[in-house]
């Protein structure tokens, strides 16, 4: 217990560190999370919602890839040293069933993917809940990547891992939607077809994201089991791939108040070393990620502190860095100022985009959102996302609104288990800025006129309450509507996102000037 305590001091003097000497807006804004800048880490190293994270290291950099659900699409970051994280590219686009054009696989899309590496190729393979398996490659970790070859049509498969062997022979682990049991099958060399029904190697207590990897001739099953928010850890290993399996509990809660520490990778550095990456759900902000101390003893890995001399190991909420890079702290990108041709990486669509609906040429160093017929926010086409970033923080925006229709409803949304806009309306030739969520219009303004118009949103995924505000002059905002509270739902955590639709017919559009987000330093370390 001592020892915790010791390390939750550290970690908070650490973060304090931090504020205070990288940021020049003292105790507000800050540009970088788990990097302590003097060689150490802090946990979340990514304090934002990458979920069941996997990585790799090709040569001397590391590549991740997580859950992204129904979001558009998979992304790709790319980092030097474990701790620091860059977003480098997308996976794909679409996923072309209908469901993801009409918006009703909220919860489905993309689960718990796995990326590797085999001669000269990087592959990303992952299951969706309802449309099976799906493979992706590329040369280029930046892409292009293929487009998405769906290997297996079948619903209920869930976290796929592929494994290319010495002897060339490749193998598909997955287990089934629900958790369990973890199935190999044999898959053809280039990875695009299996070539058996698989066989079960193993049935645990909600076994599921399975990782295969070979260590000094032994196979290992790295599996999550137990749940996410009180599960653990567990490592199988065999000399055969098909078992039997000995098995040991690696990672758990323990003394700590992280929960679930498990669902991730084992990743090794050029130097020898070796780390693990997993998730920890918190709060609304839904599901970070934090890095691990790992070691090999006696042909087990060893996953960070054993504090209560159980034999099993602990997460850490301090360390030192894997590779010390000076000077490296950097976070996601996460504003975007529209002056490109191109959305930022950071961006998803909410489900499938319609191509034509949305551009970033028509009102140049802008974005331009086109109005589809929805009947509510929740089914509206073209609506843009991104995650939410760090404990707490603003996303303003600015918008005209002056080619807007009568029907038309455009801003910003803060998206959840039930999702909150604020924006404005257009009845009767008459622009209103409103308040809503998924069932009301709960506020409503007098007229306002102009074409522009700021909107904030105030993001707290320390006591999930979250508030909207607007401004004319984007000097002086005033609160609008009380704040509410939001949860994690669909497997996502809280994020905000830019809409347009007309709840009459198609037509009209609003455009965005610049998407601004500004990470607020956390005052304390609530694990």
């Amino acid at each position: 217990m001592k020892r915790n305590m010791l390390l939750t001091l550290i970690a908070c003097i650490a973060v304090s560190a931090v504020a205070e000497g990288n940021n020049p807006f003292g105790d507000k804004r800050i540009t970088t999370w788990g990097d302590q800048g003097n060689g150490t880490y802090v946990n979340p190293i990514l304090n934002a919602d990458y979920s069941d994270p996997d990585a790799i290291r090709v040569g001397d950099k590391y590549y991740m890839v997580a859950s992204d659900f129904h979001f558009m699409g998979m992304q790709v970051l790319e980092s030097e040293d474990l701790v620091n994280w860059t977003l480098i590219s997308k996976v794909y686009d679409r996923i072309d069933f209908p469901e993801y054009e009409k918006n009703e696989r909220y919860a489905g899309g993309s689960w718990a993917p796995a990326l590797r590496y085999h001669n000269g190729k990087f592959y990303v393979y992952f299951c969706t809940p309802k449309e099976g398996l799906f493979m992706s490659e590329a040369t280029d970790p930046r892409g292009p990547w293929t487009p998405l070859h769906n290997v297996v049509n079948v619903a209920g498969w869930e976290d796929p891992c592929p494994f290319w062997d010495e002897d060339g022979q490749a193998y598909l682990g997955r287990s089934k939607v629900g958790a369990g049991p973890i199935i190999i099958h044999k898959m053809s060399e280039d990875g695009r077809t299996l070539l058996d029904e698989g066989v079960t190697v193993y049935t645990g207590p909600v076994a599921e994201g399975t990782k295969i990897h070979k260590h000094e001739g032994y196979y290992y099953l790295s599996i999550p089991e137990g749940g996410v928010e009180r599960g653990w850890q567990t490592i199988l290993r065999s000399k055969n791939i098909y078992g039997p399996y000995e098995k040991k509990v690696v990672l758990e809660k323990g003394m700590t108040d992280i929960n679930g520490p498990h669902q991730g990778s084992i990743v090794d550095t050029p130097e020898g070393e070796w780390w693990f990456l997993h998730f920890q759900q918190y709060n609304s902000i839904g599901r970070v990620v934090h890095l691990q101390p790992m070691h090999w003893r006696d042909g087990w890995p060893v996953i960070g502190v054993d504090q209560d001399m159980n034999g099993i190991g602990e997460p850490v909420l301090t360390w030192r860095k894997p590779d010390w890079k000076q000077g490296l702290g950097k976070l996601p990108v996460h504003s975007d100022e529209f002056s490109t041709s191109e959305l930022g990486l950071q961006w998803q669509f909410n489900h499938n985009p319609v191509d034509g609906e949305w551009s970033l040429t028509e009102k140049k160093g802008w974005l331009t959102l086109n109005a589809l017929q929805s009947d509510a926010f929740w089914f509206a086409k073209n609506s843009i996302t991104q995650k939410s970033m760090g404990y707490q923080g603003e996303f303003t925006v600015k918008m005209d609104f002056s080619e807007l229709i009568d029907g038309n409803h455009a801003g910003l949304a803060c998206m959840g288990r039930i999702n909150h806009q604020i924006g404005v309306r257009k009845v009767n030739g008459k622009v209103h800025v409103y308040m809503g969520n998924d069932f009301e219009n709960i506020k409503i303004s007098e007229p306002v006129k102009g074409k522009t118009i700021y909107l904030k949103l105030h993001l707290d995924g320390i006591s999930q309450n979250y508030s909207f505000s607007y401004s004319t002059d984007n000097k002086t905002f005033i609160p609008f509507g009380d704040s509410f509270e939001m949860n994690f739902g669909h497997w996502k955590g809280v994020r905000p996102a830019l809409f347009c639709y007309n709840t009459e017919a198609k037509g009209g559009k609003v455009h965005f000037d610049w998407a601004r987000y500004d990470i607020l330093e956390h005052k304390i370390v609530t694990f």
